[in-house]
């Protein structure tokens, strides 16, 4: 026995030293696969079905800007890609007359229904930009509108008593309309794209298509690409999001040889061969919008509509409004919108500044 040490004290000093065992981490079984064996049928592959009649039920959100100058038929794009008057109320003009021009940002929304699946679109029609004395920072309204959408759903989901269901009025898709110069993007372009880009999924459309010859959409359509990955502008679908080789391979061909889509918009129908197209009446002939050897209009909808629609609600949710959720929440310390570290009322997070484009 230790001299000048109690036996308590030692037994204690030797109980310091010896550490106690961990409890190991419980590993996570390996699934096994029992496809093979199984005796009867279960009904696992019903929950396709589930889903689908809970869609139905209750439909979907989807929500649209387009943006771009004056004069490049963007609310005609948008009535022809849904096949209705949705870009504005179609109660005071007829299709003989001319769409009112948008002298201000507003979100007009329709119930479309086919086959039974119900889509709550909004068209967000934005003010034509580029012919103003002072273009300054002309994005910034259309960026913050962006962040005040972001800022909605963000209240919402801190309530304590949140609602079932949150309205969704962030902006899922945003068509950027290009002039059809045949030469090159204008800085103001560049610039617009470049801010727009980090906040919502861009689709860059070059309007009036059927204005250039086919060497020429050609050409121009390579340039626009180029001139895109120089100024480190990223459109929809970015690289960094495909999940997997299948996505990298059908997005890369959309990527490299769709984009920009060069379309043309029309809500007037012709007569063509003893069928009622949509298209522009030229001194040559119609120009049929639907038609793939006239247009790319047909791919910018299946695109946006019967491919990639779930996609950009993906994006929107996990990328670019997690994006301002967590930047909103760290300027917050943490705490819920509007409730700042010492009471004070937070603002939502401004649109960024930039030089002016010539």
């Amino acid at each position: 026995m230790s001299k000048g040490l109690p036996e308590s004290r030692t037994d204690a000093a030797m109980s310091e030293l010896v550490p106690e065992p961990r409890p190991k981490p419980a590993v996570p079984m390996k699934p096994v696969s029992i496809n093979s064996s199984l005796l009867g049928y279960i009904g696992i592959d019903t929950i396709i079905e589930q889903m689908r009649k809970k869609t139905m039920k209750t439909g979907f959100d989807f929500n649209i800007m387009v943006v771009g100058q004056s004069g490049l038929g963007k609310s005609t794009l948008v009535n022809t890609l849904f096949k209705s008057q949705v870009s504005r109320k179609a109660s005071s003009w007829t299709r003989e007359e001319k769409i009112p021009k948008t002298v201000e940002i507003k979100a007009i929304g329709h119930v479309i229904e086919e086959g039974g699946v119900k889509m709550k679109l909004t068209v967000i029609d934005t003010p034509g930009f580029g012919d103003q004395i002072n273009n300054e920072n002309c994005w910034e309204p259309i960026e913050k509108y962006i962040n005040e959408q972001y800022e909605k759903f963000l209240k919402e989901e801190v309530n304590i008593a949140r609602k079932k269901r949150i309205p969704d009025t962030r902006v899922h898709c945003c068509l950027y309309f290009i002039s059809p110069t045949g030469h090159s993007l204008r800085p103001l372009d560049l610039e617009f794209m470049k801010h727009l880009s980090k906040v919502v999924n861009i689709i860059p459309v070059i309007a009036k298509a059927d204005t250039m010859t086919l060497e020429e959409k050609s050409e121009f359509k390579q340039r626009v690409r180029k001139e895109l990955e120089v100024n480190g502008i990223e459109f929809y679908p970015q690289k960094e999001f495909d999940e997997d080789l299948e996505d990298k391979t059908e997005n890369d061909k959309i990527r490299q040889e769709s984009m920009p889509f060069a379309v043309v918009g029309s809500d007037k129908e012709y007569q063509v061969n003893g069928k009622r197209v949509l298209g522009r009446k030229t001194p040559w002939g119609i120009i049929e919008v639907e038609n793939l050897n006239h247009c790319e209009f047909a791919l910018l909808r299946d695109f946006v509509i019967r491919t990639h629609l779930q996609d950009l609600k993906e994006v929107t949710h996990n990328i670019h409004y997690e994006t301002y959720r967590a930047k909103r929440l760290n300027d917050n310390g943490g705490l819920p919108p509007g409730e700042g570290l010492l009471g004070t009322v937070l603002p939502p997070v401004p649109a960024t500044p930039c030089p002016t484009a010539e």
